[in-house]
């Protein structure tokens, strides 16, 4: 008996006198046509808003890496800087945009209610301050660019320049602040259940798809048309990993 060499594609194994069956052209044709025109038209949406300066890519002195064709730098976004009109103060040396500030407020309120303290760590941070807390700390510990942007943004693409982002704590187990441990909170499991009832979404979940430290304290508001805009982009990457 012949041997039929396992190399040959399975579908070329047609018997002799056999009717081989068409295959529906015109179905598979569709669906890559269809798949094809959705990550098109994310891609050119992108293009767009970056054209448009929602996203504004720019060189970053002390990083070599350039910003890919979406804008990111070592998978961080670009956000514009808040401008001082548009910030208030939420606590003792903390800015936020107003309706951030008012969102997050009312959360604090309702969380004390259900027994829960959640405590306001870090708000609206300028650009200048992002530039030293990557490059200082990045210097301080002997980091790369690429291995401090996993837990740190480069100045220009951090989301608490634009004034609607936060890191949140739970007052009544400090020791966990700024730490994974935080997702073992009263405060964090009151958030994965509450905080999308006043605007506020995890930025960097377990697995993100930007490649960024699991941060389960930081959060950010995107209950107006501004803040939507303003990530947009980070929301299409993580849902259509474009």
């Amino acid at each position: 008996m012949q041997r039929i060499r396992e190399d040959v594609p399975i579908a070329r194994r047609v018997p002799r006198g056999a009717k081989s069956r068409e295959l529906p052209i015109g179905p598979v044709v569709l669906s890559v046509a269809l798949a094809l025109g959705t990550g098109l038209a994310a891609l050119f949406l992108l293009q767009d808003q970056i054209s448009q300066g929602f996203l504004a890519p720019s060189l970053v002195a002390g990083i070599d890496v350039k910003p890919d064709q979406f804008g990111r730098l070592l998978g961080h976004f670009p956000y514009p800087e808040a401008t001082a009109d548009q910030l208030i103060e939420i606590a003792p040396g903390m800015l936020l945009q107003a309706d951030a500030a008012a969102a997050y407020e009312q959360m604090r309120r309702a969380a004390e209610t259900d027994g829960v303290e959640l405590r306001l760590i870090s708000a609206y941070r300028s650009m200048s301050t992002q530039k030293q807390i990557f490059f200082d700390v990045k210097s301080e510990r002997n980091q790369t660019a690429e291995a401090r942007a996993k837990v740190s943004a480069p100045p220009g693409y951090s989301e608490h320049s634009t004034g609607y982002a936060i890191d949140m704590g739970d007052g009544s187990l400090p020791q966990s602040n700024l730490s994974v441990d935080f997702e073992t909170t009263p405060a964090f499991y009151w958030l994965q259940n509450n905080a999308q009832r006043y605007h506020f979404q995890l930025s960097f979940p377990l697995g993100n798809r930007q490649g960024v430290s699991y941060e389960p304290w930081h959060w950010r508001f995107e209950g107006t048309s501004d803040a939507l805009k303003r990530f947009q982009p980070a929301n299409q990457h993580e849902q259509r990993g474009v």
